[in-house]
């Protein structure tokens, strides 16, 4: 059995395409974990069924609070199980929860995998994620551009877009850090759980198709609001403070001079920096 976790924010249309590529790929040993985020979408509801459980969070608890919920359930049920974190705005194409399931027979020893998340158009999305702390860079990189033929590479984060956790070589049910209401969340927990000795990598052998939705730029202010904020706290711990402290400055600078032009973004940034400096994680 492998069960896929996704979180629902108003996006019950984009979950149903996910849910319809999933059986269009033949699978049949699965269930999907929705955890409903908007609780005035009693839409979601209409999914459930014999594979898809939906999972009342009662409020927006943000996506990392959000896939703790759905883990939590999926290892009450199954300590041993194969857990697919998967965005609402992903599709699989064919074969995808039979190769995931190989995959693991494969590499039974793999913690933290990410898969290879493609465009509509056959463009790379994300292909490894690699971190350069004394400049505070999270950035992608093209990880199989001179490992073609490696299915599995070893990197510094995967995203949250497309994740697999072998709770096999967990002591405990992984967990995101609630500190993060959105953004950076992937890289925190990829980073705490590498360095508590955990495996974390990539496979070109699984692949996702990624159409980005638009519901985080709705409200601009808000968004960048999260962003800065993360960013700000995953370079207090992962990066030294003169990295931290050129970040900040560049942060508030680069918000001030788009100020008159752009002020919904530079708002939002500069709430994030004092969000930061208060600690204050109500987002709500």
């Amino acid at each position: 059995m492998i069960y896929l976790i996704t979180v629902n924010y108003c996006s019950t249309d984009l979950i149903d395409q996910l849910l319809a590529s999933i059986k269009s790929t033949g699978a049949s040993n699965f269930k999907l974990v929705i955890v409903n985020n908007s609780p005035d979408d009693r839409r979601i509801q209409t999914l459930a069924g014999a594979s898809v459980f939906v999972l009342e969070a009662q409020k927006n608890l943000g996506f990392g609070s959000g896939c703790n919920l759905g883990l939590q359930w999926v290892y009450h049920q199954d300590p041993q199980a194969i857990v697919w974190l998967i965005n609402p705005d992903t599709t699989l194409p064919e074969a995808a929860v039979t190769q995931a399931n190989q995959f693991f027979q494969t590499h039974p020893d793999l913690a933290i995998v990410g898969t290879v998340v493609e465009q509509p158009n056959g463009q790379p999305w994300f292909t490894g994620g690699q971190f350069i702390a004394n400049t505070g860079a999270i950035q992608t990189i093209d990880l199989f551009s001179k490992s073609s033929e490696a299915d599995y590479v070893a990197c510094d984060w995967v995203t949250g877009c497309s994740m697999l956790l072998n709770f096999r070589q967990f002591s405990h049910c992984p967990q995101f850090d609630p500190a993060y209401f959105l953004y950076y969340e992937d890289f925190d927990f990829c980073q705490r759980y590498q360095q508590a000795g955990y495996s974390v990598g990539i496979t070109n052998s699984i692949r996702v198709i990624h159409q980005p939705s638009s519901i985080s730029d709705r409200n601009l202010q808000t968004k960048f609001r999260y962003s800065t904020f993360s960013y700000l706290l995953t370079l207090e711990r992962y990066a030294g403070r003169l990295t931290l402290g050129l970040r900040l400055l560049r942060l508030a600078l680069h918000a001030l001079v788009l100020l008159p032009v752009k002020p919904p973004i530079a708002i939002g940034k500069l709430q994030g920096i004092v969000t930061y400096f208060t600690r204050n994680r109500d987002f709500e």
